[in-house]
């Protein structure tokens, strides 16, 4: 298959659109009229543009309310296809996409547009040119793929084809048994776009919230059975409308796009064996079992307080690195890494975004396997200078520069605390915090696809439903992925408001990062007991939020009682119970969640707003606790 990218997809000028699409390694653009209308240009320059950057125009569209019209509009929609195939000639395209009609002056009837195409093929043919019919979901009389296929067939011209778009197809739940059928010489284009299941009018939800293959809930790999079922080895771009791309770097855009290409395509090659790419096979998903380490970049000032935090939930230095001012602290199967070395990554994103997560490391199957899928989908691998006989672990670029590291067994990745580090005697009882339940992130509204594609093509995990969290200052969009086991879950937060929580979080660490860490144990009672005797400054809850929940729970008055004197906030669903308490905010927005589930899989978003409210009017303190 040829792949390709519409400029629709993507925020800036033509000149920019066609740089950013290159820049992602595509060959293929589909020009978007009211892209080469604001070029600075002629359609010529366009071509000579598009093709120094190695570039082919697949298609020039979209050519609208065509068939079906009456006189003298008719007439008039013929003279104005004439002028397209001019530009088309000197833009170097030799495909016109024409969408199915919504004109209320359109007639109706298969016949009658048929004979439109017949008569529009043979003009186009005259050319060396070809049309290309697609049904959009909201046309006025034809809104089916099996109905715009018979206008194609009954056509009749061999310049007159079908466009296919996921988006018309899969919007309507269409049955996608026809379109096996299809002769795949017949499909002049295929349009790939998805979308989160919304209950919305099809024009609305087709402008404003289509997106990649594998950020929405479509059923994309059902469609491109069905195309793969004709024998279709032609044309497949990407037709994404979506609010957030245009507000987004059009690069990074581009990128997530043929991302989500080559994504697809290995998995229909997985499920059908057949070779759909000229790209080698990628190496299966990354099959994570847990998070390694987390690391702090600190300066000496900010470490004193960092590792008296840790020292109040219960860690204990257990090494220190051997060549770099780097320490570990443990507590079970809990590696926090601090990291106040003056050389390095650590020491350059600590000047950037001051005291902060700066990488985490992922338990997976294959280490090298990963880096190896990371780089195929574009994704920026990492490396810095070790000392002699120091493990070397392989990272990609993550989420606001920080970095994901990759660690296993197989390879002996995992000895990385007997090779790297001087170990520390850490013989001691801790707070009963045994792993990490989740890692919360927060980022700009328009980067939240990007991260959903990143950690989605990259690790095998699910996506769960988004939640809408009430902050005092706004909305919150907040979407987890997780694996099956819940070994692994990180946490996606963004806001279009300013004054959430979340964005005065970016604000203070001058970029997207990681806000906060949720710890497990087994008794949250007992933890939270020992995290105060060790002087820990826990988020205090309203009263009014425990009277609620004595009324409108079965808890007993002396159940309440404990959670209100732990600050401990409880949600369940059925027989499913999770209990979470929460540090004050430090200096810069951080703070760590402690959680007890009993078989509970959500993230307590009852308590959300509850939460949130305490952190913001505590925010307003003008010492709050720092690292």
């Amino acid at each position: 298959m040829r792949t390709a990218l519409a400029t629709v997809c993507l925020s800036g000028t033509l000149t920019e659109k066609i740089e950013a699409i290159a820049a992602a390694q595509f060959k293929g653009v589909e020009i978007f009229e009211n892209d080469l209308l604001s070029f600075n240009g002629t359609p010529a320059q366009a071509r000579r543009m598009i093709e120094d950057l190695g570039l082919e125009t697949i298609t020039f569209q979209p050519f609208r309310d065509f068939e079906g019209m009456p006189e003298p509009q008719r007439s008039k929609v013929f003279a104005r296809a004439e002028r397209k195939f001019d530009v088309m000639e000197e833009l170097g395209c030799d495909l016109l996409m024409v969408c199915s009609n919504v004109s209320p002056d359109a007639l109706g009837g298969i016949e009658r547009a048929a004979a439109d195409f017949h008569e529009l093929g043979e003009r186009a043919a005259k050319r060396g040119l070809r049309v290309a019919f697609e049904a959009l979901s909201w046309g006025r009389h034809i809104h089916d793929y099996r109905d715009s296929w018979e206008v194609v067939r009954r056509a009749d011209h061999p310049a007159v084809g079908l466009v296919l778009d996921s988006f018309h197809v899969l919007a309507r739940g269409t049955d996608l048994s026809a379109i096996r059928s299809i002769p795949p010489e017949r499909i002049f284009l295929v349009q790939m776009a998805d979308a989160p299941k919304l209950d919305m009018d099809y024009l609305s939800w087709s402008r404003h919230y289509r997106c990649f293959p594998g950020q929405g809930d479509l059923p994309i790999d059902d469609f491109m059975l069905a195309l793969h079922a004709t024998g279709f080895d032609g044309l497949l771009s990407l037709e994404i409308f979506n609010d957030r791309f245009r507000a987004g770097s059009a690069r990074s855009v581009a990128v997530d796009g043929q991302r989500s290409l080559i994504v697809m395509l290995d998995e229909l090659r997985r499920r059908t064996g057949a070779a759909v790419l000229d790209l080698p096979n990628l190496p299966s998903k990354a099959q994570c079992s847990g998070i390694e380490f987390v690391e702090f970049a600190v300066d000496e000032r900010s470490a004193v307080g960092l590792e008296q935090t840790l020292t109040g939930l219960g860690f204990r230095k257990a090494g220190v690195h051997h060549s770099k001012a780097v320490t570990r602290w443990r507590q079970g199967n809990l590696n926090i890494v601090v990291n106040a070395d003056k050389e390095g990554f650590a020491h350059s994103f600590n000047i950037t975004h001051g005291t902060s997560v700066c990488a985490l490391a992922l338990r997976v199957s294959d280490a090298r396997g990963t880096v190896e899928r990371a780089v195929r989908l574009l994704d920026q691998p990492f490396q810095q200078p070790v000392g002699p006989g120091e493990m070397d672990v392989p990272a990609v670029r993550g989420l606001g520069g920080s970095l994901l590291y990759f660690v296993d067994h197989e390879t002996g990745l995992d000895r990385l605390w007997d090779v790297d580090f001087k170990r520390i005697d850490d013989d001691f009882t801790g707070a009963g915090l045994t792993a990490v339940d989740h890692v919360s992130q927060s980022m700009h509204y328009e980067e939240m696809l990007t991260w959903l594609l990143f950690y989605m093509s990259l690790l095998d995990v699910q996506k769960m439903p988004v939640q809408t969290v009430i902050d005092p200052g706004g909305v919150v969009q907040s979407q987890a992925v997780e694996t099956r086991d819940g070994a692994l879950r990180l946490v996606l937060n963004a806001s279009q408001s300013r004054h959430t929580l979340s964005s005065r979080f970016l604000t203070e660490l001058f970029g997207s990062g990681v806000q906060h860490v949720a710890f497990a144990t087994g008794d949250i009672f007992a933890t939270v007991e020992q995290l105060k005797a060790n002087g820990v400054d826990l988020l205090p809850i309203p009263e009014n939020y425990y009277d609620d929940l004595e009324a409108r729970t079965d808890l007993t008055a002396e159940n309440v009682e404990r959670l209100r004197g732990g600050n401990i906030m409880y949600d369940r669903e059925g027989s499913d119970e999770y209990l979470q308490a929460y540090t004050k905010a430090m200096e810069g927005g951080f703070f760590f969640e402690i959680v007890e589930r009993r078989n509970y899989r959500g993230y307590g978003a009852t308590n959300a707003p509850i939460r949130l409210a305490s952190q913001s009017r505590l925010a307003s303190d003008p010492t709050p606790p720092t690292f």
